[in-house]
């Protein structure tokens, strides 16, 4: 153990790292273009739901992909505009293209699935086809 009386935390010493470069370097952050759409993921035995974040990005732009187990989000976040003469501060929100792929613990019935697109949130159902379900067996006596 550390003299200190704390376990090291390579966890909390990556993320100490970034917070001084993000000071060493006037506020920009930098980000892995994997965090981008953040998303949350679900799973039940009849399939799964995945919510994507994509603020700033019309629905007909996105390309949603499913092979097999994965779904895969891809589109591009165009930059904001500024005025001539006008001096970023700040930028903290990234542009440009992302992808993002999530593997699921079994196939998708992609003829099935679906996408919603409501506030910035794009929300797929991605059904688990019949014969890839689990089904009960019965046990008898013999």
């Amino acid at each position: 153990m550390p003299p200190t009386g704390r376990r090291f935390d390579p966890v909390r010493q990556m993320q100490r790292a970034q917070t001084d470069l993000n000071r060493l370097f006037g506020g920009l952050r930098f980000y892995p273009a994997t965090e981008f759409p953040l998303l949350n993921f679900w799973t039940a035995s009849d399939g799964a739901i995945v919510a994507a974040e994509v603020p700033g990005v019309a629905p007909e732009t996105l390309d949603i992909t499913i092979r097999r187990d994965a779904v895969t989000v891809r589109g591009n976040r165009l930059p904001e505009t500024v005025d001539d003469g006008t001096v970023v501060q700040r930028q903290e929100r990234t542009h440009g293209p992302f992808a993002r792929t999530v593997v699921l613990p079994f196939l998708v019935d992609a003829d099935k699935a679906s996408a919603k697109f409501e506030r910035g949130i794009v929300t797929l159902t991605l059904p688990r086809p019949e014969d890839d379900k689990p089904h009960q067996i019965k046990v008898t006596r013999s």
